[in-house]
């Protein structure tokens, strides 16, 4: 696949929106071909083995194939937010990262701009850097694109949001999103293998899939453990998330009022009992007061950038 012409008349993603983004034109995706990144920095609310104690060196890109209307960070997933760099610019911010100690360099939303991670990997890897790579992805992507991506990526960090369609064509415009992610995933998992861990308990390859329940929807949530834990059983890690927090514009809180609230402890519980009685022993479940606002990084300033 020659991805430098799928980004000229973009179809990187599944919505093949056939945007010019190398002449400027705004992709669904919401950003040109050229690089934006809205933070840089270590980050320590990961899994504990994405994390560590010492921070994952995370890049937030800018823009999304998804936009989902509960996004917790709309700020930048409208690609209006966020600071334009050179591909050198990027390889230089994953060599610092590294300086400052990070466990690994995880790269958010990146899937509109894969050919240009490729070049700054190329390079940031010929000047020194050792660190895993985390691709952590919404998971409306191309098996092609995913293959693409072997021998770049170690740690594959992807969510499953829904198994509905109805509620992906409400939520996210994409009642597709279960097929393609699904598609996207097992390739994801092909490539990857059974998980590894470090010495210091890190992970170093593997699959961990995300699930964030949304209110209402605990029914769903079964069904997307359920065929997770089916199709993989303990060949991926499942991290099933209560961190839902409603911060949606006004106009979207009117549309769906449903989306208004937190979860609840007995939906979150519920969930989590049912993985249980499935038999899924490699997960990770929150627990405390993840569900606020400060647990949603800054992007005003482009830390880092």
């Amino acid at each position: 696949m020659d991805q430098e012409s799928q980004s000229k008349r973009c179809a990187l993603c599944p919505r093949e929106c056939k945007a010019d983004r190398t002449h400027g034109q705004l992709g669904y995706c919401g950003v040109t071909d050229v690089l934006k990144v809205a933070r840089a920095a270590l980050h320590y609310w990961e899994e504990p083995c994405i994390s560590g104690e010492a921070g994952s060196g995370t890049v937030f890109f800018s823009g999304c194939s998804l936009h989902c209307v509960y996004c917790q960070n709309q700020e930048i997933a409208n690609g209006i937010m966020g600071k334009e760099i050179t591909v050198r610019r990027l390889a230089d911010i994953f060599l610092e990262l590294q300086e400052q100690g990070a466990v690994n360099i995880n790269l958010v939303t990146p899937g509109h701009y894969v050919p240009q991670i490729q070049r700054a990997l190329l390079t940031a890897r010929r000047e020194g850097l050792l660190l895993p790579i985390v691709y952590n992805t919404g998971s409306y992507e191309k098996p092609e694109v995913i293959r693409a991506l072997s021998g770049y990526v170690d740690i594959w960090l992807p969510d499953l949001k829904y198994k509905s369609a109805a509620l992906a064509a409400r939520y996210s415009n994409a009642p597709d999103y279960f097929e393609r992610a699904c598609a996207a995933i097992a390739e994801m998992v092909r490539i990857a293998g059974s998980p590894v861990f470090g010495p210091d308990g890190l992970m170093k390859r593997g699959v961990i899939v995300r699930h964030l329940i949304l209110p209402g929807a605990v029914r769903d949530s079964k069904d997307v453990i359920k065929y997770l834990y089916d199709t993989y059983q303990d060949d991926i890690y499942i991290s099933i998330m209560n961190q839902y927090t409603p911060v949606m514009k006004e106009e979207n809180a009117k549309r769906y009022p449903e989306l208004m609230r937190r979860l609840t402890k007995k939906e979150y519980d519920e969930v989590v009992d049912y993985a249980i009685a499935l038999g899924v022993e490699n997960g990770f479940i929150q627990e405390g007061d993840t569900a606020k606002e400060s647990f949603i990084p800054p992007f005003s300033e482009a830390d880092g950038v």
